[in-house]
């Protein structure tokens, strides 16, 4: 058995914003208030876009640039970002420094193993897709002259971590909180970890 029903009334009845908004009166809603409203609604909304899709800078401070070198390129084999952020958004004319930037001054820059190096500038690193690392000097040495790395950011501890853990080199978590961890090169190095909470 087969049941007709009539459709076409109803696709043709108007629908209207208050239809959907019965209890918001129209005029409120296109008052100036009304408006304001809206747009800082959708000011919002692309604010909140744009500081969940921003690319992220971890910084790690270590004891030694070149041994960093060798773990985060060698053992850890992380891609050199191509186009590090500080240049991308201008950094030292943001931080006030005045000059030009030395990647246009040098006819060509200091590559070493495919990391741009210049200065103080350190190592920078892709650790995905919109994530760089940058590793700069500035930590002290640890306990028994082993090598400090040392990091504000649990999120890029526990990023190295498992990049650790998936390349297989010897670890041992000293500390869950805060994070504190040994790593272990190929020339049995010990090099801490350690998350540094303010």
């Amino acid at each position: 058995m087969v049941i007709a029903a009539n459709l076409i009334p109803i696709l043709h009845s108007s629908l209207t914003l208050a239809s959907f908004l019965p209890s918001l009166p129209l005029d409120s809603l296109f008052s100036t208030q009304g408006i304001m409203i809206m747009l800082l609604a959708a000011y919002a909304g692309a604010m909140w876009m744009f500081l969940t899709s921003a690319p992220k800078v971890y910084t790690v401070m270590v004891s030694d640039l070149e041994i960093a070198r060798q773990l985060y390129e060698g053992l850890l084999d992380l891609p050199a970002a191509e186009v590090p952020l500080h240049y991308y958004y201008n950094y030292e004319q943001t931080i006030g420094a005045t000059g030009i930037d030395p990647l246009y001054m040098s006819s060509s820059p200091s590559w070493s193993n495919k990391t741009m190096t210049n200065g103080s500038d350190g190592l920078w690193y892709q650790l995905k897709k919109n994530t760089q690392l940058h590793i700069i000097t500035g930590a002290s040495l640890g306990t028994k002259n082993q090598q400090r790395h040392v990091c504000f950011d649990r999120d890029c501890l526990e990023l190295i971590l498992m990049r650790v853990e998936v390349r297989g080199l010897k670890f041992k978590i000293r500390n869950q909180k805060p994070l504190n961890f040994l790593v272990k090169d190929y020339e049995d190095r010990v090099i801490e970890m350690a998350e540094v909470t303010g």
